[in-house]
């Protein structure tokens, strides 16, 4: 039979004969005498006789009247399923029946080994289980550090143990935090938080779970970053060495084909960089992680709130006060009842209360319940319309906006001229400039800002069409920028600038409507001053909005 599913050998989708003693009819027999292999195995005692097996099961009394005939019976049963591998005894015989009778041993094969491991884990799963374990996002942070970089310097059985520690760390991690995340959703924990006993545990519980976010998202852009800066090319070298430690193991058995474990080592690989970066536009399982353990944090928060708001509602405090009533009621000064409510009420909660200082002395001492008080009316919290407000008329601002407007467009024309000056010579070093204003100094920088942040082509295109490229930006020569406000010290880039197509029609206009408004300009400063003159008797309201709008002007021209 072959598989139809590509990449799945045949064999992993055979029969299992060696689970049938599991289901079988004398189902007690057959899984005491492979729990005693198995015990003996770990006390390292591997071939057992059948007189061996018969005493230790008969110790557990978990059959009436068994006899070593019936467990010679089940022995050749369970080798039939392929669950233990027989082999003659060539020991000597005490007696004469064993000189008669062909003398056997016994061995767990491995299949059977892992069947009875996987037995004794599962009796012993009570929930989901798992922790939180923050320390392994360090181990995996320092372990891809060292892949990174010493990639190439490492021997064969040093990438290997590496690999080892990396992968164990990170399926620990991922299996534990799934299963602990998993048990806080199940019913017996749906139970538990709406218990008064919760409260005990919650703060525990929740300092447990803050305490694993941290360390996440202190460990995650450290992990995220070794990641992505191994290459395939450091990757492949790393799992070469992997695979060469991996083969150079002595093995009695038949030795793993080379191309497969390189494959599984790499699916692997893929298998850690898709938990920690994500693949394609999906989340990565570690923001998926982090989100599901705050959600955690959250309901458990919630279910404390609950718990304690029905606790509240619950309780009647009419006694108690009625109680304080009457002893406030049977004090005779006002000084023991200001001692009395500091016993019974303490700290009062801070309020800050607005109103005028009209303090009539400056004694340090003295009371506040010997201070004048200050009256101060309050606005009513009642729903219903009050009295009618009068109303302000809106400002008239058209000619703050026609005065930015004017603004703008001188900016404009400023930057359109430059940008004209350098289509003119194509290309331009940081070197090769000669003294620049400040305005200018502020254009440059943004350019090659935008530039370096373009993506791979470096370049962007202009509101007015002109393309702007940056041809070296990783160059290590420096040069000196002297500008107005003094000189800057940066890399000597260079920027090429190119008319597009779509912009080469709209050129003339915008050469003109930049001349004009360079023609223009000693016009609008002369208005601005003479509008800045009509607007000083107004209201000083009327000139803070020009000041911030002139400070948001700066901050667009920066």
């Amino acid at each position: 039979m072959e598989s139809n599913l590509p990449g799945l050998p045949v064999q992993s989708l055979r029969g299992v004969p060696e689970l049938k003693y599991v289901n079988a009819d004398n189902v007690v027999r057959y899984r005491a005498i492979m729990r005693f292999f198995y015990q003996e195995y770990k006390r390292l005692r591997y071939w057992l006789k059948p007189e061996e097996v018969f005493e230790g099961v008969k110790t557990w009394n978990v059959w009436p009247d068994y006899t070593l005939e019936l467990c010679q019976k089940d022995l050749d049963q369970l080798v039939e399923w392929q669950n233990l591998t027989a082999r003659h005894d060539g020991g000597r015989s005490s007696t004469l029946e064993e000189y008669l009778r062909k003398k056997m041993q016994y061995l767990l094969r491995p299949y059977s080994i892992e069947i009875e491991r996987l037995l004794e884990t599962l009796e012993k799963v009570t929930g989901y289980g798992g922790s939180l374990e923050a320390s392994l996002f360090d181990t995996i942070g320092e372990k891809l550090f060292d892949i990174r970089s010493k990639a190439g310097e490492m021997e064969s059985e040093a990438a290997l143990e590496l690999w080892n520690v990396l992968y164990r760390s990170f399926v620990s991690l991922h299996e534990n935090a799934a299963d602990y995340i998993a048990s806080l959703h199940t019913a017996r924990a749906e139970e538990m938080m709406v218990t008064d006993s919760f409260l005990i545990f919650k703060e525990k519980l929740t300092d447990y779970l803050q305490n694993f976010v941290q360390a996440l998202q202190r460990s995650a852009y450290k992990i995220e970053g070794n990641l992505l800066r191994i290459n395939d090319t450091v990757r492949d070298l790393f799992l070469e060495q992997v695979v060469e430690g991996e083969l150079r193991k002595p093995r009695l058995e038949d030795e793993p084909d080379r191309e497969e474990l390189l494959e599984e080592l790499r699916q692997g690989w893929t298998n850690i960089s898709r938990w920690f970066v994500g693949e394609g536009a999906s989340p990565s399982e570690l923001t998926l992680l982090e989100r599901a353990t705050k959600d955690a944090i959250a309901r458990i928060v919630r279910s404390a709130i609950r718990i304690q708001e029905r606790k509240r509602s619950g309780l009647s405090r009419k006694k108690e006060l009625e109680h304080l009533a009457r002893w406030f009621a049977s004090v005779e000064t006002v000084e023991e009842a200001h001692k009395l409510s500091a016993f019974a009420f303490g700290l009062f909660r801070v309020r800050h209360l607005q109103g005028e200082d009209l303090r009539d002395s400056d004694r340090a001492d003295m009371s506040s319940w010997q201070e004048r008080p200050m009256v101060r009316m309050l606005r009513s919290r009642s729903r219903k319309r009050g009295e009618r407000q009068p109303v302000d008329a809106v400002r008239d601002n058209e000619r703050r906006k026609e005065r930015e407007r004017e603004a703008f467009k001188l900016r404009q024309a400023e930057e359109w001229r430059m940008i004209t000056a350098l289509l003119e010579r194509g290309e331009v070093k940081m070197s090769e400039l000669g003294p620049v204003t400040v305005k200018e100094r502020l254009r440059l920088l943004q350019w090659i800002g935008r530039c370096m942040t373009a993506g791979k082509g470096y370049s962007f295109v202009t509101p007015e069409g002109v393309r702007i490229r940056l041809s070296n930006p990783h160059t290590a020569e420096r040069t000196i920028l002297n500008a107005e406000d003094g000189e800057l010290e940066m890399a000597n880039y260079e920027l090429h600038f190119m008319l597009t197509e779509a912009a080469s029609g709209l050129a003339e206009g915008v050469v003109t409507a930049a001349a004009e408004n360079g023609a223009a300009a000693e016009a609008w400063s002369a208005r601005e001053e003479a509008a800045a003159v009509a607007d000083a008797p107004e209201a000083g309201s009327e000139a803070e909005p020009e000041a911030q709008s002139g400070s948001e002007a700066e901050r667009r021209d920066r």
